[in-house]
């Protein structure tokens, strides 16, 4: 097959596209037309008229709406196949649909594989779909553990399996109109058949629904699995292919109404959303209301006094030390040591005798000898007129081991 063979070379590209590049892979499913990356359409872009048996492919380079605008009611020859392979059809709105329905109704044919189909697309040809998973959830690792197995109900292929091997969502079609609807291909999920590929008559016309489009990426091209494919387009009839990248929006698609409305048509299509649009309301208005009452005034953090008896202890200390008044200083230990005693020993500290040296030997717990040294040193300097530097230096030590005996 020209197709297996064409493909087999592209892959020889990739290959040595990947082992120049520096850029890491980007595993996002992104659909795009030009996308060299796993989950783009770039092969089965550039191959669609192999894909399609030679036929004409039109790359459409403006939105189908417009594109119908222009050439219909009389477009191709006799007959053409609308082809769309995305995420969701963002670009196709409520009136491009009604075009490309009426499109259809005449004779013609389109092929959709999305997967998130629009809701007036659902409603218009009675069809519901079911997507067991959370699109904001779906990590990369995650998705290297979706496979899937799919079949095709034709006679021609009933006996044969594709089985995919990651990204395979578990989305199928739930619901649909059995006298206008048929099944052409099935997923296998929780161990049952569940539809995946329909075909839904519409006038002369149909439409084929695809549930699975990454199945078309170049990721499962070059893991062989250009079967599939074929065979999937092998249902379309015969004629032109407008293929539709959904890059433009209409420019010809009246914009006024769509622009008062689109704030909150998607909501209001939606119960629950309705609700919720109004609840939100209410709670905004109900906020507003009570937010509106005058608010208390701010009461200013007023700061206590500090206190600077400690800065002016040390600011004196320094004073004395300076002016080398060295006696003071030893008469301000003297003190505090007598103060200390009486506050702490309940000791009467106003004669320095024997008595009182046994008795505060024997409270504080501290050395006979050594607090008879003391006090001799206390008595002894509060006689003299001048002290040294190294009689202060002296006592405020026998004072500090004394108190932390």
């Amino acid at each position: 097959m020209k197709l297996l063979k064409n493909i087999k070379i592209i892959t020889s590209i990739f290959v040595l596209v990947h082992l120049v590049s520096c850029n890491k892979t980007n595993w996002r499913e992104n659909y795009k037309e030009r996308s060299k990356d796993p989950f783009g359409l770039y092969i089965v872009y550039n191959e669609a008229e192999e894909v399609f048996n030679n036929e004409k492919v039109t790359y459409l380079n403006e939105n189908i709406y417009d594109y119908l605008f222009h050439n219909y009611p009389d477009p191709v020859a006799d007959h053409a196949s609308y082809v769309c392979i995305k995420n969701s059809t963002t670009k196709l709105t409520e009136s491009g649909i009604e075009d490309l329905l009426a499109f259809v109704y005449n004779g013609n044919d389109a092929f959709l594989s999305l997967n998130f189909f629009n809701g007036i697309l659902k409603e218009k040809l009675a069809f519901e779909t079911v997507y067991s998973f959370n699109q904001n959830t779906l990590s990369n690792s995650y998705l290297k553990t979706l496979k899937g197995t799919f079949y095709l109900e034709n006679s021609t292929f009933k006996d044969d399996s594709y089985s995919f091997d990651r990204n395979i969502k578990p989305t199928y079609f739930s619901d649909f109109d059995k006298n206008t609807t048929i099944v052409l291909g099935t997923a296998e999920i929780g161990g049952e058949m569940k539809p995946n590929f329909i075909k839904v008559y519409h006038g002369k016309g149909a439409i084929y629904l695809h549930s699975n489009p990454v199945v078309f990426t170049n990721y499962f091209l070059l893991k062989d699995k250009e079967d599939y494919i074929t065979n999937v387009f092998s249902y379309l009839p015969d004629s032109e292919i407008l293929w539709d990248p959904q890059i433009k929006s209409s420019r010809f698609e009246p914009k006024e109404e769509e622009d008062r409305s689109s704030i909150f048509k998607f909501f209001l299509q939606h119960k629950t959303l309705t609700w919720f649009l109004f609840v939100s309301l209410f709670g905004l208005l109900l906020f507003m209301v009570f937010n509106a009452r005058r608010k208390q005034r701010v009461i200013p953090i007023i700061k206590p006094l500090e206190n600077t008896t400690v800065a002016f202890t040390q600011t004196i200390a320094s004073l004395y030390l300076k002016e080398q008044d060295h006696k003071n200083i030893v008469d301000k230990k003297i003190q505090f040591f007598l103060e200390k005693v009486r506050a702490k020993y309940l000791i009467d500290t106003n004669t320095l005798n024997v008595k009182f040296i046994e008795k505060l030997a024997a409270k504080s717990g501290n050395d006979l000898q050594k607090t008879k040294y003391l006090i001799h040193t206390i008595i002894d300097l509060n006689k003299k007129a001048i002290c040294s530097e190294e009689q202060l230096i002296v006592l405020h030590r026998m004072i500090d081991n004394f108190f932390n005996k």
